[in-house]
């Protein structure tokens, strides 16, 4: 059997090879079907083609089923401005199901059946999920806090009616996206708490920032996470315009009033679905650097854009500083090189605020400071301001107990 089977292979051909992965083009037949196309090795996904999008060969006969076509509405929104890609083979992508369901994500082939799981018209889906160089509506408020660093911090945050849709989102989608099993932030059942326990008492915390965290999850990173998660273009990119936005300017001319973007489109920070997000598109990173870290004896975490690493050999530190950022400028983010911290057992070790030298919890000048505010407490004190305090004691009653029994005997009242 073994030599008619060779006999067979010899009129078959050869797949090309590419970095050691095979790759196959799949765009040679209109007629290949998704069963027909076999997991390429080395990707996450099937190169599976959506037959409306590929060309059509010529019929050769008259009674020959035609082949799926583009509808007029549905053509015109593919090759929109905010559908619109260099890559047509990346267009051609068709949903993979299988995978989809391994993952344990909503499975969306078409714009309409992600309108349907939202439960709202399709008009409408394409009304908000689009990109428009002037706008006469604004879909977010925007807002700047001042930073302790110096500086402001750029809020963006959905109106009513977007916001309900990307919570939703978050329900349907981005919440059950894979994430590190090392990021604490904006993730359930962790907490600052979580993130700091593993670099307490250890005798040199290293603490890294990432430089404009959410401003660098773009738009066009959204959506390739989304189509490598499985989804064909047109879900993946209407996805990504609804949880990206872009710094608008209000411009008006002739009397009206038009929002002009003056940058890229990117998640913004105050959407529900940007940290979960980002966490997933970040899951990589966190990976190789849990490997260094792992490699050298210490310990990583991050909480959002705070990487910490803490161990008990000192001599490593300058291997962390230089690889650390090689990694972190490897996969497209920066470091803020202001930020970087090298703290040793002999100084204060803090850890996204929690001081982690010998025990978890807060400083002594922190805890003089809310001895004081409890003893300032009386009948008078306003509710305001009792909340305050007895929310700073329950923070610190979640990081270390016995801080909080020392403080108030017998825990605050019960709210």
């Amino acid at each position: 059997m073994k030599f008619f089977d060779w006999l067979k292979s010899l009129g078959k051909p050869k797949p090309a090879q590419d970095g050691g992965a095979v790759v196959r083009d799949t765009v040679q037949s209109s007629k290949q079907t998704a069963a027909e196309d076999a997991r390429v090795p080395g990707f996450r996904r099937k190169l599976v083609r959506d037959q409306r999008y590929l060309p059509k060969p010529a019929k050769k006969n008259y009674w020959e089923r035609p082949d799926p076509v583009l509808e007029r509405v549905e053509a015109a929104r593919a090759y929109s401005p905010s559908m619109r890609s260099r890559n047509e083979a990346l267009r051609s992508l068709a949903t993979d199901v299988e995978l989809l369901r391994e993952r344990r994500l909503p499975i969306w082939t078409r714009e309409t059946e992600l309108a349907e799981a939202l439960a709202m018209p399709v008009k409408r889906l394409r009304w908000l999920a689009n990109h428009r160089y002037d706008d006469r509506v604004e879909h977010y408020y925007r807002f700047r806090i001042p930073k302790r660093s110096g500086g402001y911090r750029v809020i963006m945050a959905p109106k009513t009616g977007l916001k309900a849709i990307q919570r939703s989102l978050y329900r349907l989608l981005t919440g059950r996206l894979p994430v590190s099993e090392h990021a604490h932030g904006f993730v359930p059942c962790r907490s600052v708490a979580s993130n700091a326990r593993p670099h307490v008492g250890k005798r040199v915390v290293m603490r890294f920032d990432l430089e404009d965290f959410f401003g660098t999850v773009t738009f066009g990173r959204v959506r390739g996470y989304f189509i490598a998660m499985g989804y064909n273009y047109e879900v993946a990119t209407t996805l990504a315009l609804l949880t990206t936005e872009a710094e608008r300017q209000p411009v008006e001319v002739d009397g009206e009033l038009s929002y002009v973007p003056v940058g890229y489109r990117y998640c913004a920070q105050g959407a529900p679905t940007s940290p979960s997000i980002c966490n997933a598109i970040v899951m990589r990173m966190d990976r190789r650097l849990a490997g260094l870290a792992a490699a050298h004896g210490f310990a990583y975490t991050r909480y959002a854009d705070d990487l910490t690493f803490s161990g008990d050999d000192q001599t490593k530190i300058g291997l962390f500083l230089r690889v650390v950022k090689e990694i972190v400028e490897d996969e497209d983010f920066r470091l803020n090189a202001k930020k970087t911290r090298v703290m040793r057992s002999g100084s204060c070790q803090r850890v996204t605020g929690v001081v982690v030298n010998e025990t978890m919890g807060l400083s002594r000048k922190d805890r003089r400071k809310l001895r004081a505010q409890i003893h300032q407490m009386s009948a008078d004190t306003s509710p305001a301001e009792r909340a305050h305090v007895i929310g700073k004691l329950r923070y610190l009653q979640m990081l270390n107990p016995q801080q909080a029994a020392a403080l108030w005997p017998g825990g605050p009242p019960a709210e």
